[in-house]
């Protein structure tokens, strides 16, 4: 089904070729072939280095997306170092935090604020339920060739020929402030798509059958996924699009494929023709590595709780259903304790058959309008059932919505007993659709991590989520929440998939969308709510760093959703104090307590620093170190997490500026889970430190870790960093943490203690 080439390989006119001997390409200058990757083309157009050659790339972007959960943060960052106007095309949607449903006014307060920094700097501003992010920024932003990042870790418009980033928001404060975004020189990986996929195979299968192959192998990490083969010719540009934004989940730096006129006639359907150009490599490209994938052999997925990685064929999970159901139970009490025992997966599975309790088609990945269309195919004439499984829909847009009501679809969905809702994001992050506790729902939507679609295991309550394609979803709805493959319900029906004629209505957007891109209206107050709050002030990085342990986490991975929960959290993102409050609070209570109390210890150093008398807090800090009075002056006190591999999943900077907020001043990881998290990490002053294995190195909450001359080593680009450890067992050690690819541009920014700090 997918094979993994795991060293260099060629495309020669469009044919791939891993054998070095082919006399095809044997002699061929490398260096030179690799010029001829698509990214190593839009690379080069955006990059401020002259030569390919270069192992560190500057970027600067064609346009930049956020939404209404991360906007503020952003535009409160870059005002702060000195924004003026926006210099690219900067998109504000408000998709995240429609509802309004939680904080009282905080949501639509923020909406306020996001308009009038649109008509102050010149941005474009989406209003809620108009449109999903991604899709917006497909149908009116994205181009072949063009580069664009986004504050949301599924910016991903490869398909169209875009290279897009998703980036925590102080890298898109860099670009507000016309500086670059640093990347190390990414490698390309060859996707070589062949084969046709089957009836009922929906984009969501091909992209859970990779994600599968690549992710625990770090296959595709930190790299461009480059979509070849001649497979591309028989997916639609909507079927392509559901394969790319999931390209996210593999922790792909980004991705890109070849367009043809298939795109090109998307490009017209969306009134953009001349925006639309054919992107090729050239007729002999190298590739760092390859992933061949046939199309013929894929097969109905499901990607079970708690990761899109968790993935099977459907035919193999219902006939191994308890086997698999007992090994995510087991996942289920790692991850939560054994207090989660009494909840089980088991008692959904009776008379050999699943039984699933919510239906979800949602978002950036599921809510596109072929997707629903296969749904219609699939439920159209029967009933959804009024027992306990209900299906919600959410189209991706307004154009596309509208296209659904012009075609009767809508209609026969009401019909159904399906829920048909307006564009957003909720069901993907636990603000919309939760399921009910222990409650097992399917879902078209990007991710299914842990703490993220309802789960609060310190109050008792799970949600199962589970990822499929929409056409086995509305395969399950057709049969009253029965677990069913699409491809067994065509098999058992005769449903014949059609092609439907889409007609993008661009009034939808004219009349309601503000675009004052390049029309900034500088004397333009901006409206703040009450909640609006500015960064608190950073210190700089001092000569030495005083670190107590304050959480330790030996999961594998460590998601974006641990770190700071989505869902009920996100209304409070435009206020870092009361943010804070809910840092890691699903997976270590305690953490903010112990964050406080550490940096009790640092204010009293202040303190003392300024001529007070030294308190127990700052006694405590140095006990056993040294005399209080030789390093209260040059030794700043912070707090540390500790974890194998924090940061999968989202790009919200909150994960990591929330811990400095609370006095955080480093991670100490073993790899982290992606280079978004990293640079959050690096942009809020934080050190990311590495270790070969959290287990050796054996700490503990409340253990200190002082390192001596950080300053310096870090201002020198030293990589290798002796510590000494003081255990709160009363023995001393010491231990070599790494700082790892630090750059520069990286050093100044932690030496400043954040990025306003830096600009300032």
């Amino acid at each position: 089904m997918i094979e993994k080439i795991n060293c260099g390989v060629f495309l020669v006119n469009g044919e791939l070729i891993a054998d070095p001997c082919d006399p095809r390409v044997a002699g061929k200058d490398v260096k030179e072939a690799a010029k001829g990757t698509i990214a190593a083309g839009i690379l080069c157009d955006h990059m401020q280095e002259t030569s390919y050659e270069a192992q560190r790339f500057h970027i600067k972007f064609d346009a930049m997306a956020s939404h209404d959960i991360t906007y503020v943060g952003i535009i409160q960052t870059a005002r702060a170092s000195g924004l003026t106007e926006f210099p690219v095309p900067y998109v504000l949607t408000n998709c995240h935090n429609s509802l309004c449903a939680v904080g009282g006014t905080i949501n639509e307060d923020d909406h306020v604020f996001g308009l009038s920094a649109a008509k102050k700097y010149g941005g474009i501003y989406v209003p809620p339920h108009q449109a999903v992010i991604h899709q917006y920024m497909r149908e009116m932003m994205a181009a072949p060739g063009k580069m664009i990042i986004g504050s949301d870790s599924h910016t991903r418009y490869g398909a169209l020929g875009t290279m897009a980033v998703g980036e925590g928001g102080p890298e898109l404060a860099k670009q507000l402030l016309n500086k670059t975004y640093e990347i190390k020189k990414p490698e390309v990986v060859c996707v070589y798509l062949k084969g046709k996929v089957r009836p009922g195979v929906g984009p969501q299968d091909v992209a859970l059958a990779i994600i599968k192959e690549v992710y625990d192998c770090d296959f595709v990490y930190n790299k461009v996924m480059e979509f070849q083969g001649p497979g591309i010719d028989g997916l639609s540009v909507d079927f392509r699009n559901g394969i790319d934004v999931m390209t996210t989940e593999t922790r792909c730096l980004s991705s890109i494929w070849r367009t043809d006129s298939k795109v090109e006639e998307y490009f017209r359907i969306h009134q953009r023709s001349e925006e639309y150009r054919e992107l090729n490599p050239a007729e002999v490209a190298y590739y760092d590595s390859a992933l061949i994938v046939d199309l013929d052999k894929i097969e109905s997925m499901i990607a079970m709780p708690f990761h899109p990685r968790h993935a099977y064929k459907v035919s193999e999970f219902i006939e191994n259903a308890r086997d698999i159901l007992d090994i995510t139970q087991k996942r289920a009490i790692d991850i939560y304790g054994k207090k989660i025992a009494a909840y089980t997966l088991t008692d959904k599975f009776y008379d050999g058959k699943m039984h699933v309790d919510q239906g979800v088609i949602a978002g950036c990945s599921g809510g596109t309008f072929e997707n629903l269309c296969r749904a219609y195919e699939y439920i159209t004439g029967k009933s959804t059932g009024n027992g306990a499984f209900n299906l919600s829909l959410y189209p991706s847009s307004q154009p596309v919505f509208m296209q659904l009501v012009k075609n009767g679809m809508i209609e026969e969905f009401l019909r159904c007993g399906a829920i048909v809702r307006s564009a957003f994001c909720g069901p993907c992050f636990g603000a919309g659709d939760v399921p009910s506790n222990n409650g097992f729902s399917i879902r078209h939507t990007t991710r299914n991590f842990e703490n993220r679609e309802g789960s609060r295991p310190a109050d008792g309550q799970i949600s199962w989520v589970a990822l499929m394609d929409a056409r086995s979803i509305a395969a399950t709805a057709a049969n009253h929440g029965v677990l069913t493959s699409a491809s067994d319900y065509i098999a058992s029906t005769g449903i014949e998939e059609k092609a439907y004629t889409y007609a993008f209505d661009k009034e939808v957007y004219d009349r309601r969308v503000y675009n004052g891109y390049s029309k900034p209206q500088k004397d333009a107050a901006l409206q703040y709510g009450p909640n609006i709050a500015d960064w608190p002030k950073q210190q700089r990085l001092h000569q030495n760093i005083l670190l107590e342990v304050a959480c330790v986490i030996n999961d594998p991975v460590t998601t974006t959703d641990e770190l700071i929960p989505s869902g009920e959290t996100s209304s409070y993102r435009s206020n870092p104090i009361k943010l804070a409050e809910f840092t890691l609070s699903r997976k270590d209570p305690e953490y903010v307590g112990r964050a406080k109390n550490i940096k009790k210890a640092e204010t009293e150093r202040l303190e003392y620093v300024s001529g007070a008398e030294a308190k127990e807090n700052l006694k405590k800090a140095f006990e056993g170190i040294d005399d209080i009075v030789k390093l209260a002056y040059t030794t700043q006190i912070g707090s540390v997490v500790v974890a194998t591999s924090p940061g999968d999943g989202s790009a919200r900077e909150q994960a990591a500026s929330c811990q400095k907020v609370l006095g955080g001043l480093a991670n100490i990881a073993v790899m982290y889970g992606t280079k978004r998290y990293r640079s959050n990490l690096i942009n809020w002053g934080c050190l990311p430190f590495t270790v070969n294995s959290i287990q050796e190195l054996n700490l503990h909450n409340g253990d200190r870790i002082f390192i001596k001359d950080i300053k310096d080593a870090v201002a020198n680009l030293e990589r290798n960093i002796t510590a000494t450890v003081y255990r709160t067992n009363g023995s001393i050690d010491e231990c070599q943490l790494t700082l790892a690819d630090i750059s520069k541009d990286e050093a100044d920014i932690l030496l400043a203690g954040c990025l306003i700090n830096y600009y300032n």
